[in-house]
């Protein structure tokens, strides 16, 4: 009997994504290497190591950036103290922020400068959570669970807005930012949700095929928050879910009784890799791929200017 594989769709690569790895391929084709890029310009190994092999410099912070040197911001965002150390250091500091976490930052200057103290709901740690916290570090207070919503204490409850990391479980979120309006009833939010449409189309996608599917399998890296959640969700849903990074992770004993596997991709995992890993699924048996598809994303994003130019 063919293994059946359900494709969730929307997957892989979203408009911001395919934007930050743009500017880079752009300015190694224009310039040549090395482009050096701070941090990962998106989370995914195989992203980065493409880029490596073209001259692409990969780095965790700008002191490893010689002077006067092309740097690019990732698509994660930075704090304007990095903003201002590449100032300071002659680079020419090239934005590849993707345009919806540029708008949480805005969202963030404006909360604070009209006094609130903004509670920003995200995972310690995250890239995306320390540039956004760098707009205003003594007015913020990271939120990260239910929990935490339940012990957070602030001067003003009458001044108080959050704002959300791109790219968080949406269920998830909904409870924290309920728990918080319990408690403070004046909380304000941004106008429209701060999770970005291409994490809320790959989290109801895979709510689509998750309980048709025996198995579910996100491809994307470790540190991909939004390929993370996805696992999680196929997990609350009941059903066994494992990240793979490309096929070689694809353990067999998990196809054990399997009938139909799910399968989708997080924000920044290459489609190419999905394609790898249904052929994968070929060595185990007969395939039938069927995609299931939700909504279809003609979202596009434009190159900063001098990106363009070049």
């Amino acid at each position: 009997m063919a293994l059946t594989v359900l494709l969730a769709s929307p997957r892989s690569f979203c408009a911001g994504v395919e934007r930050a790895i743009a500017v880079v391929e752009q300015l190694l084709e224009a310039r040549g290497g090395p482009i050096y890029v701070r941090k990962q310009i998106v989370h995914n190994t195989h992203v980065v190591a493409d880029l490596e092999a073209h001259g692409a410099v990969f780095v965790d912070e700008l002191d490893a950036v010689p002077d006067g040197a092309t740097v690019v911001f990732s698509a994660h965002g930075v704090s304007p103290a990095v903003r201002a150390e590449a100032a300071s250091r002659g680079l020419e500091a090239i934005d590849a922020t993707c345009p919806l976490v540029s708008k949480v930052h805005a969202e963030a200057r404006r909360f604070a400068a009209r006094g609130d103290t903004v509670v920003l709901i995200g995972h310690a740690g995250h890239e995306e959570i320390e540039g956004t916290l760098g707009e205003a570090p003594d007015q913020t207070i990271l939120v990260q669970s239910v929990d935490d919503a339940a012990e957070v204490s602030v001067a003003d409850p009458q001044r108080m807005s959050y704002l959300t990391q791109t790219t968080l479980a949406v269920d998830e979120t909904t409870e924290i930012i309920a728990a918080l309006r319990a408690r403070f009833p004046a909380l304000r939010g941004p106008a429209s949700d701060d999770i970005c449409y291409a994490t809320t189309n790959r989290q109801h996608a895979l709510q689509a095929i998750a309980d048709q599917s025996d198995l579910v399998l996100v491809v994307g890296s470790r540190n991909s928050s939004n390929s993370l959640r996805l696992v999680e969700l196929a997990q609350r849903h009941g059903v066994p879910s494992y990240l793979i990074d490309d096929p070689g992770e694809i353990r067999p004993e998990w196809l054990d009784g399997v009938e139909v596997v799910g399968v989708t991709a997080g924000a920044s995992a290459p489609p190419r890799l999905v394609d790898a890993v249904i052929a994968s699924l070929g060595k185990f048996g007969p395939v039938r791929a069927v995609e299931r598809e939700i909504t279809r994303e003609n979202i596009r994003f434009t190159l900063p200017p001098v990106v363009r130019r070049s």
